[in-house]
């Protein structure tokens, strides 16, 4: 039987949700305010901040991958691709790495023959592009051996 009021009406029974509702948001904003504090998207240092250079370790090689020329699309609309890239990797890698180079240079070669104008055409495509031939080359030479791929050179004609 529900609760009376003294002048003798129901009261409404309270369920008790609106506590959570309150403590489900105040987690939600602190959560976000956390996050952009440590993102340094909160907290300037006042003044002007110097970028911050990398720093080229002593344990870095660079190996050139050897330039190469593929052709792009139907022989009707022919177009030629100009690639040239580098594997960083730790030095303690780099002799492995350049003898695999023959299979480095057979995937990445399969790989941009396999791709079309449209895969090239969009801004942010080499994004994308330098990310499969990382992948690509990750599974040929090792995962943890290849710090980077730089891509050196890009050209459509």
């Amino acid at each position: 039987m529900a609760e009376e009021t003294p002048e003798g009406e129901d009261a409404p029974k309270k369920s008790g949700k609106g506590g959570l509702l309150i403590g489900l948001v105040l987690s939600l904003v602190a959560g976000g305010g956390a996050f952009a504090f440590t993102s340094g998207m909160l907290g300037s240092s006042g003044g002007k901040e110097t970028p911050k250079v990398m720093e080229l370790s002593d344990d870095l090689a660079f190996v050139p991958i050897e330039p190469m020329t593929v052709a792009l699309g139907r022989p009707s609309e022919r177009r030629y691709l100009r690639f040239r890239a580098e594997l960083e990797v730790d030095k303690t890698y780099q002799s492995d790495v350049q003898s695999l180079m023959p299979r480095v240079v057979d995937v990445l070669n399969t790989y941009l023959q396999s791709l079309e104008m449209e895969d090239i055409e969009d801004p942010s495509a080499l994004l994308t592009l330098r990310s499969q031939m990382r992948r690509r080359v990750d599974l040929v030479v090792g995962g943890n051996r290849v710090n980077d791929l730089l891509v050196m050179e890009f050209v459509v004609n």
